[in-house]
C-alpha cells in the first residue's frame, strides 16, 4: 500500500514538473518570439545606419562622431560633418546670416564687438588667451584672414579650426559660401546671396536716381587722435558703396592704393566731395570726445567743400560700417538710402 502511494506521489510530482517545464518553455518562446520581430524591424535601420556611415551621417551621430576633410588656407583639416557648437572669430555675421548662433562672440577691448548683430552670447576677448575658448566647448572654430599660422595652431588645440582662404576674403558673397560649405549646407548660402543681390539691385537704382554721378567720400573720425582717415575704393569695409551700390568716389579715393589715408589740412579743399559719410573709430557719436573731434569741420577749409556747403554730411554708427560681411553691407545700404534717396 505504501509502495502504491509512493508511486502515485512520484507520478503526481512528475506531472507537476512537466507542467512547470512547459510553462517555462512557453515563457521562453513568448519572449523569444518578440525578438525576431524586433530584429526584423531593426535590421533595415541598422543596415541603413551602416550604409549612411559612408555617405550621410545618421541623426544619432551628426555633429559628433562623423567627420570630413576640408582644405583651408593652411592645408587639410578634419572637421565635424555637422558642427553643433561653432565659434566664428569675426565671422559671426556670416553665421547669423546662415541661421547659426555662435557659442561665443568676438570682442576687442578697444573696438568692442559687432553690436549690430544683437547676439546674446558670451564674449571672447581676442586680446586674451585663446585657450579661454575651451570653456565654451566648441566643436568647430572658423577664423578669417586676421589669423596667421602661429595663432591658427593655437586655435586648433582648442577645437578643429578652419581658416578662410585668402582668395575669398575680398568678397562677402564668397566668404559666405565658404562658411556655408564648412557648415555643410551650401544651398543656404545661395538663398542668402540671392536675397542680398536683389536688395542691392533695387537700392542701387534708387541711389543712382537720387545722387547720380555726384562724388562721395567716406571718412572716419579717429577719436583722441583728432585725425580724419579717408577710406579708399579698395577698403574691405566700405569699398562696397562704390563697387556694388554704384556711388561715385571722389578722385582722391579712386586713386588710393592703400585702404585708408590720414587727411592733411592742405588737401581738404581738393576733396571735391558732394556727399561725405562719417563714422567714429570706436564708441558712438554721443560721447564728448567725438563731439569735440567733429568740430574739425568748423575749419574754414571745410567750408570750401561742396558737401559741407550743401549740408550733405551723414553721420552713421560704426559697428556695421567697420565690417565687410553680408548682413553689415545690407545695413550700410539701408543707411545710405535713408540719407540720400529722396
Amino acid at each position: 500500500m505504501l509502495a502504491k502511494t509512493n508511486k502515485a506521489a512520484a507520478l503526481v510530482l512528475a506531472i507537476l514538473m512537466i507542467g512547470v517545464l512547459a510553462a517555462c518553455g512557453g515563457k521562453s518562446n513568448s519572449e523569444g518570439s518578440s525578438s525576431p520581430s524586433a530584429s526584423a524591424t531593426a535590421s533595415p535601420a541598422t543596415a541603413s545606419a551602416s550604409a549612411s556611415a559612408s555617405s550621410e551621417p545618421s541623426q544619432e551621430t551628426q555633429g559628433s562622431a562623423e567627420t570630413r576633410i576640408v582644405k583651408d588656407e593652411f592645408g587639410d583639416v578634419e572637421i565635424p560633418a555637422h558642427p553643433q557648437r561653432v565659434v566664428g572669430v569675426y565671422v559671426e555675421d556670416y553665421l547669423k546670416a546662415l541661421g547659426v548662433t555662435p557659442v561665443a562672440q568676438w570682442y576687442h577691448p578697444l573696438w568692442g564687438k559687432q553690436d549690430y548683430l544683437n547676439l546674446d552670447v558670451p564674449l571672447f576677448d581676442t586680446t586674451g588667451s585663446i585657450e579661454a575658448l575651451v570653456s565654451y566647448n566648441p566643436d568647430l572654430i572658423i577664423v578669417d584672414g586676421g589669423v596667421d599660422k602661429e595663432k591658427y595652431d593655437v586655435y586648433s588645440k582648442v577645437a578643429p579650426t578652419y581658416r578662410l582662404t585668402e582668395d575669398v576674403l575680398q568678397s562677402s558673397a564668397e566668404m559666405l559660401r565658404a562658411v556655408a560649405d564648412v557648415l555643410n549646407f551650401p544651398d543656404k548660402a545661395e538663398e542668402v546671396i540671392a536675397d542680398y543681390e536683389s536688395k542691392v539691385a533695387d537700392g542701387k537704382a534708387k541711389l543712382q536716381a537720387s545722387v547720380g554721378k555726384e562724388k562721395v567720400a567716406f571718412i572716419r573720425v579717429n577719436v583722441g587722435e583728432k585725425t580724419l582717415a579717408l577710406f579708399g575704393v579698395k577698403n574691405r569695409y566700405t569699398g562696397v558703396i562704390y563697387s556694388e551700390f554704384g556711388l561715385e568716389p571722389i578722385q582722391m579715393a579712386k586713386d588710393m592704393t592703400e585702404y585708408q589715408s590720414i587727411l592733411s589740412e592742405e588737401v581738404i579743399p581738393e576733396l571735391g566731395a558732394d556727399h561725405i559719410v562719417f563714422i567714429p573709430s570706436n564708441g558712438s557719436w554721443d560721447t564728448p570726445e567725438y563731439q569735440e573731434d567733429f568740430k574739425l569741420l568748423d575749419s574754414p577749409l571745410w567750408q570750401t567743400v561742396p558737401a559741407v556747403q550743401k549740408g550733405n554730411i551723414y553721420k552713421f554708427e560704426r559697428s556695421h560700417w567697420q565690417s565687410g560681411a553680408i548682413t553689415a553691407n545690407g545695413m550700410k545700404l539701408d543707411d545710405l538710402l535713408g540719407a540720400m534717396a529722396k
